[in-house]
C-alpha cells in the first residue's frame, strides 16, 4: 500500500490510498477523518477514524465488502498510534472486520 495524507492543525484529515486488495486486485480508498489527540495521559497517544469510498473488488469478489455497486463502496478505517516524533509515527488499522494493518508513517514538512 502507498498512500497521501493532509492533516490540517485542526485535526481533520483527508487523503488516498492506493494498494492491491486481497485477491490481487489494484484497489483504491479516498477518505475524509479527524485526528484525535490529547485524549489521554501520553500526549504521543492519538487515534484516528476515516470514512470514504472504497474501490476495486470486482467481478467474484464483489461481495467481499457489503453495499458494493461496480466496484465502488463505503469504507472506514479506525486506528490508534503513537508519535515518537514530529516526523515519526506507528498505528494499528482497523479495517471493517477483514483485517488489522500496521503502519509507519513519515510526515513530510
Amino acid at each position: 500500500m502507498i498512500g497521501l495524507e493532509r492533516q490540517r492543525s485542526d485535526g481533520y484529515v483527508w487523503g488516498g490510498t492506493y494498494f492491491s486488495n486481497s485477491f490481487g486486485q489494484p484497489s483504491g480508498y479516498v477518505y475524509v477523518g479527524e485526528r484525535l489527540a490529547n485524549w489521554s495521559q501520553y500526549p504521543q497517544l492519538f487515534a484516528q477514524w476515516t470514512a470514504g469510498v472504497l474501490y476495486g473488488y470486482k467481478g467474484e469478489f464483489k461481495d467481499k465488502v457489503p453495499l458494493n455497486h461496480g466496484g465502488f463502496s463505503p469504507g472506514a478505517v479506525l486506528s490508534v498510534g503513537w508519535q515518537f516524533t514530529p516526523v515519526y509515527s506507528a498505528q494499528l488499522n482497523v479495517l471493517g472486520n477483514s483485517a488489522l494493518m500496521f503502519q509507519v508513517s513519515v510526515d513530510l514538512p
